[in-house]
């Protein structure tokens, strides 16, 4: 597998792109995490049941897909099944499992053929076998050329991967003092693939629900009242352009070339 390289025709889709909400290039977040949050909501607002709402969202996951891969951003992480989910309407799950199902099947080879690779985090084991099955075999598929890294969080807790993460290195018989910050990372869930720069939770919620506490320790936030069934690549954009109006510090002082 070889690092990507656009062609003409993609670089002035991406220039042209990033150019409308004035984007700096050279600063497109590596890693974005997403909370799909409001699809309930929004179907209510219509009159429709839950499942209404989550069959509209597939639409938004389609768009924030493509402006990634468009805006050069490397792995985008979208929270679809939390393991507090399971305590929703039996139908609901059962519509949700379904669906992911269905739209992983009719789209992957899409994806594949536009450089998205497909991986998961979370306690697939408790997932029905078709579901379980199918994701599977989307994982394994080969793409040539990574443009993008689509993580999907399926019955994903953080607490679950961080417990799971001290029952490894319990079980390694690490001493204390090998007991490091990239040590432990190690052993989570997301090893190997660079912590989110940028999250975004839809719907106009202000809390991150168990999702990557390890991993968003120096992630920007971006909150949106716009319900999931309606973001959009405009949205997407305007949470990059959020992200480069912040000052990143990391605890420290801001560099600056005064002397």
């Amino acid at each position: 597998m070889s690092s990507y390289k656009m062609n003409s025709e993609e670089a002035k889709i991406r220039k042209d792109l990033l150019s409308s909400f004035d984007l700096d290039p050279q600063n497109i977040p590596q890693h974005i995490a997403i909370i799909m949050d409001g699809n309930g909501r929004w179907a209510e607002n219509r009159g429709e049941n839950r499942i209404f709402g989550h069959l509209n969202g597939v639409e938004s996951v389609r768009s924030a897909v493509e402006t990634a891969v468009q805006s050069g951003v490397r792995y985008l992480t979208l929270y679809a099944f939390s393991t507090e989910n399971w305590n929703r309407p039996k139908e609901e799950v059962a519509a949700l499992m379904d669906l992911l199902v269905s739209t992983l099947v009719q789209e992957m080879d899409d994806l594949n053929k536009k450089g998205v690779r497909l991986n998961t985090i979370g306690d697939l084991s408790a997932l029905p076998d078709n579901c379980n099955n199918q994701l599977k075999k989307a994982c394994a598929e080969e793409v040539e050329e990574v443009r993008l890294d689509l993580i999907l969080a399926l019955n994903y807790s953080a607490k679950w991967e961080i417990i799971q993460a001290v029952k490894a290195i319990v079980s390694n018989n690490m001493s204390v003092d090998e007991i490091t910050a990239d040590a432990f990372e190690s052993f989570l869930q997301t090893t190997g693939i660079p912590d989110p720069e940028l999250m975004i939770r839809t719907s106009g919620e202000h809390r991150i629900s168990n999702f990557m506490l390890w991993q968003l320790s120096y992630a920007e936030f971006h909150f949106t009242s716009v319900l999931w069934p309606d973001f959009r690549s405009e949205h997407f954009l305007t949470a990059i352009q959020d992200f480069q109006n912040r000052e990143r510090r990391y605890g420290g002082l801001l560099q600056t070339n005064d002397k």
